[in-house]
């Protein structure tokens, strides 16, 4: 991920914990399904980047086995040091900048990450460069200019304040770097490093309690910038943080482009 002076929702808050709560109850069932799919079996090595929670990596050591191998990696391991185990490495490392580990692995997993990076490219290549021959890469981003909304179907106050509130942490998003458009680019980027069998898909939860789950810590994370920045007033952020406890709205996220692919034999 990002330098954490430069990240807007770094791992060092409270809030980073819930989030990566409902990131994982969000996310964790498509990623392990298309993960399954790859074909991932006992013995396989991986390499988790910008691990963040721990639930990611104890789900690959799961399906590796005792004989097999996850190294998990963040710029901060404060919330993935927890996963460590005889069968996952948790270790401080900075993709964007640091060296690719010095060993090569059967799949190599990131997820919301490479929007974060300033040097995508770079991160990209680390990444690609790890590797076997024959081995899979699968990158899951989020592309919130797909779909910009934080309550799609806008009845009412309530949902357009929620639309505001998410127009305000898009903004301070793209000021930190954050590329709201990559999600799409994905295939496109697996093909220009040189990787067969790409394909991608997304997918896009609209109302469930973890998607309400993550619109109050992150907005709980966020809402000393909002207000700073104007983007929102201290009872606007009251009021919406209200009104998701008080339930009924459909909060949707960004959709999520998962993109795959296989560096040739």
């Amino acid at each position: 991920m990002a330098d954490e002076d430069g990240y807007l929702l770094a791992n060092a808050r409270a809030e980073a914990g819930t989030r990566f709560e409902a990131l994982s109850a969000l996310f964790d069932p498509p990623t392990f399904r298309r993960i399954d799919e790859l074909g991932i079996a006992a013995g396989w090595r991986c390499w988790e980047v910008g691990a963040g929670g721990p639930s990611v990596p104890r789900g690959l050591a799961e399906r590796v086995g005792p004989t097999g191998r996850v190294l998990a990696t963040d710029i901060d391991v404060r919330w993935t040091r927890t996963a460590a185990s005889a069968v996952v490495e948790v270790r401080r490392h900075d993709v964007a900048r640091d060296d690719p580990p010095d060993e090569a692995f059967d799949l190599v997993h990131a997820r919301l990450v490479l929007v974060h990076v300033a040097d995508r490219e770079r991160a990209l290549r680390s990444m690609v460069a790890a590797l076997l021959p024959g081995g899979w890469i699968l990158l899951e981003d989020a592309d919130p200019a797909l779909q910009p909304l934080g309550s799609p179907y806008e009845q009412g106050p309530r949902e357009r304040l929620a639309n505001r509130i998410r127009t305000g942490f898009r903004a301070m998003l793209a000021e930190r770097g954050a590329d709201l458009a990559y999600g799409r680019r994905l295939p496109a980027s697996l093909r220009a490093a040189g990787l067969t069998d790409v394909a991608a898909e997304a997918h896009f939860p609209i109302a469930s309690p973890a998607c309400d789950l993550l619109e109050t810590a992150t907005v709980a994370h966020i809402r000393d910038g909002l207000v700073a920045g104007g983007r929102a007033t201290e009872e606007e952020v009251e009021r919406h943080l209200a009104n998701v406890a008080a339930g009924g709205m459909d909060l949707a996220t960004a959709p999520m482009v998962a993109a795959w692919g296989r560096r040739p034999e």
